[in-house]
């Protein structure tokens, strides 16, 4: 039996493209794709997503099992989040014990995360322009977490009242974005799910 050897990618998605590849030669209408920054062979997967609004570490494989892997709520996954404003212990507290937000109309209570404020990242400026803080102060915070709901940090961030401006994810398990240049893709050799 011939072993298919897997290849495995990290990209540093920018902000305004869709987390997804070009299939079938079907493009939604005016949208950016993965697949304009690099060639990725064919069998290629994103694991997870990022919305288009966000930017930072996304990973790509052939390897379906392992996609299944990195996306199970044994993996954490770390962001750095701009907020609207200057956040309270309080605000930070809540977000770390579980918010409630909505999907579909369906309320949902976060699992705990981890919550912390950091200095300003060293990140480029993004491509669409930031309000800045003559407009009021803000503040970035790091957030843990192992789960991923379709917008959830944005939402926890507005449940405590401190819209999300800016987010990028950092790291996902063991794997770093590292200095990776915005829109850039590097290979990686072998991702070992069980050293995530």
């Amino acid at each position: 039996m011939k072993l298919v050897k897997h290849r495995h990618f990290k990209i540093n998605k920018p902000f305004g493209y869709l987390s997804q590849l070009v299939t079938n030669d079907v493009k939604p209408h005016k949208k950016k794709l993965l697949s304009e920054l690099y060639s990725f062979p064919e069998g290629t997967m994103v694991i997870g997503r990022l919305d288009e609004k966000s930017e930072g570490l996304l990973l790509l494989t052939s390897d379906g099992k392992l996609s299944d892997t990195i996306n199970s709520s044994a993996i954490e996954k770390e962001y750095y989040v701009q907020l609207d404003g200057e956040i309270t212990s309080e605000a930070m507290e809540a977000m770390e014990n579980g918010v409630e937000i909505g999907f579909s109309g369906i309320r949902y209570t976060t699992k705990p995360a981890t919550v912390r404020r950091i200095p300003l990242p060293d990140f480029p400026n993004r491509t669409k322009k930031i309000r800045d803080d003559r407009h009021g102060p803000t503040c970035w915070i790091s957030i843990c977490v192992t789960e991923g709901k379709f917008r959830q940090l944005r939402k926890m961030t507005a449940a405590v009242g401190f819209p999300t401006l800016r987010l990028v994810r950092v790291r996902i398990g063991t794997i770093f974005l590292d200095d990776l240049n915005h829109g850039a893709v590097s290979e990686i050799n072998e991702i070992n799910p069980n050293s995530l």
